[in-house]
């Protein structure tokens, strides 16, 4: 059995894939399909299928000719160790065309959305410290790109 993420793009699934696996350490290109050549299809020859992980996580991007645009119901989560990752990240995908929403959320040019979260607030939300936990909450409703700093001040109740 082999599970994965299906990300359906019109015709740059390989594009998007290679991006994302230049971002997330760990990663690595998969195999590629294409589309037969015999089919008489406008996409014949043209890439079909990416097959690609995102540090051990298993990916499929399916070029599916049309738009099918993506819902904030569906995200890619990464949780990083340092605000440097934070950082790199983050930046990379909104320079890449990405678009900043709120709360650690981000959307890339095709359109996936993301949620770039340093650690210590993943660390904070499962605590049996509440109150800690509400005030990392409370902080990060005020920010677009999440800040451990900041987020570990609220914690600390400052």
């Amino acid at each position: 059995m082999n599970v994965s993420t299906c990300l359906w793009y019109v015709d740059d699934a390989e594009e998007a894939a290679n991006f994302y696996v230049s971002l997330i350490p760990n990663s690595k290109m998969g195999r590629i399909t294409r589309y037969p050549s015999d089919g008489g299809a406008a996409r014949a020859g043209g890439v079909a299928t990416v097959e690609f992980e995102l540090d051990g996580q298993a990916y499929f991007g399916l070029n599916g000719g049309e738009p099918a645009p993506y819902s904030h119901a569906m995200s890619i989560s990464v949780v990083c160790d340092t605000q440097a990752e934070v950082d790199r990240i983050w930046d990379a995908l909104r320079d890449n065309g990405g678009q900043e929403v709120q709360c650690g959320w981000i959307t890339d040019r095709w359109g996936v959305r993301w949620q770039i979260v340093p650690k210590v607030m993943y660390e904070v939300l499962g605590s049996s410290d509440r109150a800690a936990a509400g005030r990392a909450f409370q902080a990060m409703l005020k920010m677009v790109k999440l800040d451990g700093d900041v987020i570990a001040k609220a914690i600390s109740g400052e």
